[in-house]
């Protein structure tokens, strides 16, 4: 039994090391991919659709950007009105993004009919994709983060930006040097079973990955209760 018990611990040990191995290669190839796009002092736009997406899914990675010393603005396309609490919204919005330090000035809430927050109205693409280029141009962003095609949650007015952004990419009209990174949305077991994805997390290839230190989990953590986890379809 002994035997077997230290055959299973090296054998353990070696899997171990070997995924390590083939992580640290893996990271050092992708340090030189991410060098252009999260250069020091990039000037980065996180585009959300409602007051919270900013606390409840991205997070991590504005933490780990200013880290990095990205000068971060936030473009939000709704006031988060769908149970007639809009104004408390856009207040908590600017109280979250003080935590995650992305300061008053460099914060837009686009309060307009064209875009409720309701999960059943599919805001226009061209309308969308319009001012957020306008958005990107007027402040020389090089580098915009958003939903990807699934939105994280499902939640259509997450997926409308996504579908802006990638209008505007796959038609050529993004500035010069601007990229887009987009959150990966990941299945419902994925995201509930804590550090046991892990694994997957490292091994499935990314462009980016964000691991926060101790101080900024605290940080992140800090902006938990201004979200609101009963909002529309999330």
């Amino acid at each position: 039994m002994e035997a077997a018990g230290l055959l299973c611990l090296a054998a353990a040990a070696l899997l171990a090391w070997g995924f390590l191995r083939v992580w640290d290669s893996r990271e050092r190839t992708k340090s030189q991919e991410q060098a252009g796009v999260l250069g020091d002092g990039s000037r980065t736009l996180l585009v959300i659709a409602h007051p919270d997406d900013e606390a409840m899914f991205f997070a991590p990675t504005v933490l780990g950007l200013a880290r990095l010393g990205h000068r971060l603005s936030l473009l939000c396309f709704s006031a988060g009105n769908f149970y007639n609490q809009g104004e408390i919204r856009k207040k908590e919005l600017l109280q979250s993004c003080d935590v995650l330090g992305i300061p008053p000035s460099s914060i837009m809430i686009i309060d307009n009919r064209d875009f409720p927050d309701d999960p059943s109205v599919r805001w226009d693409t061209e309308r969308v994709a319009s001012i957020l280029l306008q958005h990107i141009e007027m402040n020389s962003i090089n580098l915009v983060v958003t939903f990807d095609e699934g939105g994280v949650s499902g939640h259509s007015n997450h997926i409308a930006l996504y579908a802006a952004m990638r209008t505007l990419h796959s038609e050529g009209r993004l500035p010069k040097g601007c990229s887009v990174l987009t959150l990966q949305s990941v299945n419902v077991l994925r995201k509930y079973i804590s550090l046991l994805d892990l694994p997957f997390t490292l091994l499935r290839r990314q462009d980016v990955l964000f691991v926060l230190t101790s101080k900024e989990v605290a940080q992140a953590k800090t902006t938990e209760p201004l979200a609101h986890p009963t909002e529309s379809g999330q």
